[in-house]
């Protein structure tokens, strides 16, 4: 019975070296390796879309961080490497794009999509108020009513 739980174990076991990676090079210079950090928060990881590329693993962020690492040893300026970002990529991989007409709807549209979604949902609850109130009934609907309801107690009480 102990070996229905062992070979299982032992062969998770085994595998999980298959997914160790090699760790990432670090920066000779840790104020380059800071700056890179500090650029790399500022990017979006094209693949992953709503992390950085300094937050993501993937394989195009992990190039990004090199290519960002090259451009800070060849003496390029921030400004100039997101320049260079931007020129590549657009305005799309800055994580905090800058208000423009191009980027517009990126800064107003999910204050749209609330407000419509207000609208939505104050239209359902006033229909839904106005279902659930109890509607007024002619006179001639009243004393049917009230004629059906004297019937029904009368039938009870016999």
């Amino acid at each position: 019975m102990l070996h229905k739980f062992v070979l299982p174990l032992l062969l998770a076991a085994s595998l999980s070296p298959a997914f160790a990676k090699e760790a990432a090079p670090a920066a000779a210079d840790p104020v380059a390796e800071a700056r890179l950090m500090q650029l790399a928060s500022e990017l979006r990881c094209l693949v992953c879309q709503n992390q950085t590329i300094a937050d993501s693993n993937a394989d195009l962020a992990v190039d990004l961080r090199n290519e960002i690492r090259e451009k800070i040893e060849s003496g390029m300026s921030d400004a100039e490497i997101k320049d260079f970002m931007v020129a590549r990529y657009g305005d799309f991989v800055l994580y905090r794009p800058p208000l423009k007409n191009t980027t517009l709807f990126l800064w107003v549209g999910p204050f749209l999509l609330l407000a419509v979604g207000g609208g939505i949902l104050y239209a359902a609850l006033k229909q839904r108020r106005q279902r659930v109130a109890e509607p007024e009934l002619s006179h001639d609907e009243q004393a049917l009513a009230e004629s059906l309801l004297q019937t029904d107690q009368t039938k009870e009480t016999t």
